[in-house]
């Protein structure tokens, strides 16, 4: 059952609302939006969980104003989601933008509402490279490959990231799918989320987080290399990673068998 829930005045973005019990919110990545996780819903509310994904804002269902494409602001609007809905002892979820959206909720909120944190291939602590944080992309590399071909030609751009995400070939249906929901994301929010992955800063973020989190991530990941996984255990306490051997960005599209389980035991 889907929702809109009003995060600024006018401004609305939607709720994926499926299931009874424990919630799991669910935050996507870049470009896409909730319908990513999908196979998750198909499972989940089978197990006795709720689960909640969260379009942001400029992606999916969700409005698209030109302003308030920051993590204070991304982390403000599922504050909004987690109070309409009444949300408690909630799982946080976060893929890749989504896992940086998460961690800057989770420090700048305090982990209101929710009692553990799941960070997927987290475009964290920066998805740029700064000190501390040497195997993240290079700005510039951002504007050439993600931000000009973006203004250019954004289909052409997201069929060139999309082949990025999975280290092996997905089928070609599965890719069209992928494609097909990057292409549905507004052009305002696919440019100015992408300025938001160069710009933002939360390596002062690692250390306010205070729930038991947990970092899957990719050994061959292209987009967030597996460096930024070892840079977030660093600086959470009392964090844990999960490595996918076998897996690029998209270790649910890569292992799902193992994505699922390693899910299933991180939920209980």
């Amino acid at each position: 059952m889907g929702k809109y829930v009003e995060v600024e005045p006018g401004i609305n973005i939607y709720v994926e609302d499926v299931g009874q019990g424990r919630p799991v919110i669910f935050l996507h990545g870049w470009p896409l939006d909730s319908r990513m996780f999908e196979y998750q819903y198909m499972r989940l509310p089978a197990q006795g969980y709720r689960c909640i994904g969260i379009d942001a804002r400029g992606f999916g269902k969700s409005d698209a104003p030109w302003e308030g494409y920051t993590y204070d602001r991304y982390a403000d609007d599922v504050r909004a989601a987690i109070d309409a809905l009444d949300l408690q002892d909630a799982v946080l979820v976060g893929f890749s933008m989504g896992g940086a959206t998460a961690v800057r909720y989770a420090a700048r909120h305090q982990g209101h509402g929710i009692s553990k944190l799941l960070l997927l291939g987290a475009a964290a602590p920066s998805f740029t490279v700064r000190e501390g944080v040497p195997d993240a992309m290079i700005a510039e590399d951002v504007n050439e490959q993600i931000i000009r071909p973006t203004m250019e030609d954004r289909p052409k751009m997201i069929t060139s990231f999309g082949k990025k995400l999975t280290h092996k070939t997905p089928s070609v249906s599965s890719f069209a799918w992928v494609e097909m929901v990057a292409f549905q994301a507004s052009g305002v929010g696919t440019l100015r989320a992408a300025e938001m992955l160069r710009d933002e800063d939360l390596r002062g973020d690692l250390a306010q987080i205070t729930v038991p989190t947990a970092i899957f991530h990719g050994e061959k990941d292209k987009i967030c290399p597996f460096g930024l996984a070892e840079a977030m255990n660093a600086g959470i306490s009392g964090s844990h990673v999960v490595p996918f051997e076998k897996s690029g960005h998209a270790m649910m599209m890569d292992e799902p068998e193992k994505f699922n389980e390693e899910l299933a035991a991180f939920l209980r």
